[in-house]
């Protein structure tokens, strides 16, 4: 075996469990074998454009089967999946897709207009796949998913075949302020995958154990986040990777009740969250409706990308203390930096994290921090948690993968002290990133984007916390002479202009934002500024 491949593996499945479920969404319902069936049409029409190997093409897509499906087939014609942010704006997703070298793109019918515009701007894009979502007819620019996915019903594999080396590539928005796409080697992914899933194959076996281990199907996983997102993919691809099958919700915006009502109907077992923005209006609908929903199949709820609160914890285990609540300390750049495990008997206090096996706290000159020394160093880690680098930026590669002691780490620029048992305190995310819902925003670009607006002379934006998202976006402006600066319309014009989480919640006027002789401004003070005006 030439290491571990995703489609190498979810191929055994096929052949194993091929009347197993693979997916459900609503009322529609894929089997394995159909799943794989589906896929090999979808390699078979993304190969027929001519592409070559490794070549990227775009998922721009709401949660679905069509994802995973078609993530499948990509995987299995040795291309490069790429997400996009279905938020972002004109000009983010041409940024993203020009830098991704994307040759192909899967798109829900509801980006028609919006990619119609863009076309003419994407020249180096072969080809487009319209997955049909109710919002009007298939363009004649496109192909209908379903006629790609019925075109090859049979095995396929490219002439250049598959590897462990094969990429993922996942497009974070980081604290660069454009979004940068981090290299995932699959076996790498496979394997930190396989180490936490409810069934793991030998890390130095081969697909016969896939086969022997098979034995009946895996664990059923809801993504409640968008699988756009690191969270909701690689938790997939664990489900997956095990036998298991993939729920998905309908709709596309977040209910509590849709979701309640799915665990329930579909008896799940596994769900993905990013933190209180899913699992406090969970706690509060349960709370209210005491008895209405039966959550007693869910064994795990894995939280990533921010981190929830104890007191959530605590209310959800009520309803059910079977369960186990986990909060994993990773990234798009890094997995494994820490866990925080909940269960009834207790719940972990909020940013306290066991460090990860192969993770430490360094200083700026590499140095370990001491334990209980109040020392603040930002967490590294090794081995198969760290990706390739980002692609086509050696320079940020260079600045967040760093050789330490003869090995090669990831520092993202995650900020902790270490106490004095050796678990971690969290601090953020550098000082400035803004982490809103899971959403990370550097606060730069919102910036520049109020800036623009008529009335603005200057602009800072700051994270301040919310009960729901953990931190909102607030805008202190600086208004023009004379001029007036209306709430509203400032956030109307930060969102006709970027991504809409991008947007400030609140705008406060200030006399003025006192940037230093270097332009710089003092982002504490504001920020403490801004909190205390909300407040009062």
């Amino acid at each position: 075996m030439k290491g571990w491949n995703f489609a190498d593996v979810w191929e055994i499945v096929a052949e194993t469990l091929p009347d197993a479920q693979a997916q459900v969404q609503g009322d529609r319902r894929f089997t394995w074998g159909e799943m794989d069936r589906r896929a090999n049409g979808i390699a078979s029409a993304l190969l027929g454009l001519g592409v070559e190997q490794q070549d990227k093409v775009v998922h721009y897509l709401y949660n679905c089967p069509e994802y995973l499906e078609s993530m499948f087939g990509m995987y299995k014609a040795g291309l490069v999946p790429v997400n996009t942010n279905y938020r972002y704006a004109d000009d983010e997703l041409l940024y993203l897709w020009d830098n991704a070298d994307a040759v192909a793109v899967v798109f829900h019918g509801a980006f028609a207009e919006r990619i119609e515009r863009l076309r003419p701007r994407l020249p180096a894009i072969k080809g487009w796949i319209w997955v049909d979502d109710g919002s009007g007819p298939c363009p004649d620019w496109a192909t209908p998913y379903e006629e790609a996915a019925a075109s090859h019903p049979e095995r396929v594999e490219a002439s250049w075949g598959r590897t462990g080396d094969d990429l993922y590539l996942l497009y974070t928005g980081g604290t660069t302020g454009m979004p940068k796409g981090v290299m995932w080697r699959q076996e790498d992914l496979f394997l930190n995958m396989n180490a936490g899933a409810l069934r793991r194959y030998p890390a130095d076996g081969d697909l016969d154990d896939v086969r022997a281990a098979l034995t009946d199907p895996g664990p059923v996983q809801l993504p409640a986040c968008p699988l756009m997102h690191g969270t909701g993919a690689f938790t997939s691809f664990a489900a997956l990777g095990a036998g298991g099958s993939i729920v998905t919700l309908a709709g596309r915006a977040f209910d509590v009740e849709e979701l309640l009502d799915t665990i329930q109907g579909e008896k799940v077992n596994t769900m993905a969250i990013v933190g209180d923005a899913f699992a406090k209006p969970m706690l509060a609908a349960l709370d209210a409706n005491p008895g209405h929903w039966d959550i007693s199949s869910l064994v795990l709820v894995a939280s990533s990308g921010v981190m929830w609160s104890e007191a959530t914890k605590q209310g959800l285990l009520r309803h059910h203390p079977g369960m186990i609540l986990a909060d994993a300390f990773s990234s798009s750049e890094a997995l494994g930096m820490g866990t925080s495990v909940s269960t009834g008997g207790s719940a972990t206090r909020t940013a306290k994290f066991a460090l990860g096996e192969n993770a430490r706290v360094i200083t700026e000159d590499g140095k370990d921090v001491a334990p209980g020394s109040g020392e603040i160093g930002m967490v590294a880690v090794k081995g198969r948690g760290v990706p390739l680098g980002y692609y086509k930026d050696p320079e940020k590669s260079a600045k967040t993968f760093r050789v330490i002691d003869g090995e090669r780490y990831s520092i993202p620029g995650d900020y902790a002290t270490v106490e004095a048992d050796g678990t971690l305190r969290l601090l953020g995310r550098g000082s400035v990133c803004i982490n809103t819902g899971g959403e990370k925003v550097y606060p730069e670009e919102v910036e520049e984007a109020i800036k623009e607006h008529p009335s603005v002379a200057d602009a800072v934006a700051v994270g301040i916390p919310d009960d729901r998202f953990g931190e909102a976006i607030c805008a202190l402006v600086e208004p023009r002479p004379g001029a007036e600066v209306d709430e509203a319309d400032v956030i109307a014009h930060v969102k006709a202009r970027l991504a809409g989480y991008k947007a400030p919640r609140r705008v406060l006027t200030i006399a003025t934002v006192g940037r230093a002789p270097n332009g710089k401004v003092d982002y504490k003070r504001l920020r403490e500024e801004a909190v205390a005006r909300v407040a009062g």
